[in-house]
């Protein structure tokens, strides 16, 4: 089984209005055929995709995509989205009810947010080569967004493994471990900026192994931090920027990020594979001429954490034994 796996997918504001233009394929640019090769997709949705809505009071970014761009993910073959983000509810608890059942609708599984703390956290699960995969989606951004018992939000939880929240978390991931052959465990997490992975991450990513994650997935930080090998398992501290709109930073290249493909056998992660691609004119694309020096990056922040990635120069991208 191949699970792929990409970061924050923005499909507001500037992609929004392209999508009025172009078909529903288009952010995606060149890396559908890679997407189309994987058994399972799953992406961090960074905005709401709904009609109406009032913008959320003193929030400078507001990110919402027109309903119909539920088909920029069906054609991507997305089966996951996680909905625990910091633009979520940017238009507020009107836009995340009307999308959700548009997500529904189209088959598209969603964690991380809901109409109620239970729903929130209530992991996704889909069946691939006969082994069920479940993914459970948080996010430590914020936390005024936190659903409650009877209030709509997502499942906040603070970074802090002395939290009752984070030890709730562990809990989860302990119970859905036992009815799931493969477990990931989306975190969207974070400052959005700086490459140094921070230490309560780390500690927390191991926590969340040790409680049964098979993966851990990070995003939120607009570039990609190093990766981690926990006791066999794959840690993604920050996945980057996929698809977005946004101004690119000189120097800490927010344009930057990868596709990563999990390969996974017999319920254990085998490899991961990561090829670089690079945003340009609102679109995904692969990486061509600036592949070698993105991976060499990546080769360097994971030296750090003690991780030891290949490049294969002819099918440019790296991978990493897991087993």
């Amino acid at each position: 089984m191949r699970i792929a796996l990409v970061g924050d997918v923005m499909l507001g504001r500037l992609v929004n209005d392209r999508l009025r233009r172009v078909g529903p394929a288009y952010p995606w640019g060149d890396v559908l055929p890679l997407l189309e090769r994987a058994s399972l997709r799953f992406a961090n949705l960074e905005c709401v995709i709904a009609d109406d809505g009032p913008p959320w009071p003193r929030k400078t970014f507001h990110f919402r995509s027109d309903t119909k761009n539920v088909d920029v993910l069906r054609v991507a073959r997305i089966d996951v989205v996680s909905l625990a983000n910091n633009h979520t509810l940017d238009h507020g608890v009107p836009a995340l009810r009307e999308m959700l059942p548009v997500l529904d609708r189209h088959g598209i599984l969603h964690a991380g947010a809901g109409l109620d703390a239970e729903a929130a956290r209530r992991p996704a699960v889909c069946t691939r080569d006969g082994t069920a995969v479940g993914f459970i989606a948080f996010t430590d951004n914020e936390p005024g967004w936190a659903a409650g018992p009877g209030s709509p939000g997502v499942l906040h939880v603070p970074v802090d493994l002395g939290e009752a929240r984070a030890q709730e978390l562990l809990e989860l991931i302990r119970q859905t471990r036992l009815r799931t052959g493969f477990l990931v465990v989306s975190a969207h997490w974070g400052s959005n900026w700086g490459s140094e992975v921070p230490e309560e991450h780390r500690a927390f990513a191991h926590a969340l192994v040790d409680a049964g994650a098979d993966a851990v997935f990070g995003h939120s930080a607009h570039i990609f931090r190093g990766v981690e090998v926990y006791r066999g398992r794959p840690l993604v501290y920050s996945a980057g920027d996929f698809i977005d709109d946004y101004a690119v930073d000189p120097e800490e290249r927010n344009d930057q990020s990868f596709l990563f493909l999990l390969e996974v056998q017999d319920g254990l992660p085998r490899s991961l594979r990561l090829h670089p691609t690079v945003i340009a004119d609102f679109r995904a694309g692969l990486a061509t001429a600036d592949a070698r020096s993105i991976a060499a990056r990546m080769q360097e922040l994971s030296a750090e954490l003690g991780t030891s990635f290949s490049w294969l120069d002819e099918e440019r991208f790296l991978v990493l034994p897991l087993a």
